[in-house]
């Protein structure tokens, strides 16, 4: 566990990195990008990813398959009733995940991943962001896609952590200098409003919030060799388990529209 900061210059380590932003249930295209990279015969070797695409990517890191990765989101219902909190500030505790998560991470170790992996969180206390990448998995994977007032902050060795998409939805940083290709996945749409949906001083907040983190996110878009943004996702909300198959859908499409770029990008020299 270190707090973020950029990489050292280690280039030729790891071939191949991709980064997968924050989304909620939206995330799950990730699922269908890495579906496409895979029957394609690309598999990254090294992830750096935030909230929703933290879970992903440890999935992917793990060695599920793109099937065992869209089951594990249909079968964790983000608000269930089992998992409601008591006596902590969130409606769903994060603690009561943990048994689940076992099941797909037995090893629960950044050690036992077959791919290297990265993931941020932020400390709410602090407001620091923090890079974890060795030791126990499962907590991390929670404290990254612990979404403020949904899920409660996830303790970690006396510290409290939350969503790391609140420091940095697009953790691309955390692989620059360590991978001589960066493949991008953000699938947080900033998508355009009316305005009769910013009626309540709620609603612009929360407008102001999603504004901030787009531009921040893609301030760091320039650090990938290509970005994809599946389109369409805007439809869906943080939270909308229906339509997961749609959502996997869509991100299998994009990629394998913009395969022609990735095997360009892929097959131009390192330096050029």
């Amino acid at each position: 566990m270190n707090i973020a900061e950029p990489a050292v210059s280690m280039s030729g380590q790891y071939p191949l990195g991709i980064v997968l932003s924050g989304g909620g249930v939206r995330g799950v295209a990730h699922i269908g990008v890495l579906r496409a990279l895979m029957e394609h015969g690309i598999h990254p070797d090294f992830v750096a990813a935030v909230s929703a695409g933290a879970i992903v990517g440890a999935l992917y890191a793990a060695g599920h398959s793109a099937r065992d990765m869209l089951r594990f989101f249909q079968e964790t219902h983000p608000l269930r009733f089992t998992r409601f909190a008591f006596a902590k500030p969130g409606f769903m505790d994060t603690q009561k995940l943990v048994p689940f998560f076992g099941e797909y991470f037995p090893g629960n170790s950044f050690a036992a991943l077959k791919k290297k992996l990265r993931v941020l969180a932020t400390d709410i206390l602090n407001g620091q962001p923090v890079v974890f990448d060795e030791g126990e998995l499962i907590l991390p994977l929670l404290a990254s896609s612990s979404v403020p007032m949904v899920y409660s902050p996830t303790e970690i060795n006396g510290r409290w952590y939350s969503d790391g998409g609140i420091a940095d939805n697009f953790p691309a940083g955390l692989l620059r200098g360590r991978c001589d290709r960066i493949l991008g996945v953000y699938v947080s749409p900033l998508q355009i409003v009316e305005i009769a949906e910013l009626s309540t001083s709620l609603s612009v907040l929360e407008r102001a919030m999603d504004v901030g983190m787009f531009l921040q996110s893609q301030a760091k878009f320039p650090l990938c060799d290509l970005v994809i943004q599946p389109q369409g996702l805007d439809g869906f909300g943080l939270f909308d388990t229906r339509h997961l198959r749609d959502i996997e859908a869509i991100g299998y499409e994009t990629a394998m529209a913009q395969m022609a770029d990735i095997d360009r990008m892929l097959a131009t020299p390192v330096g050029i």
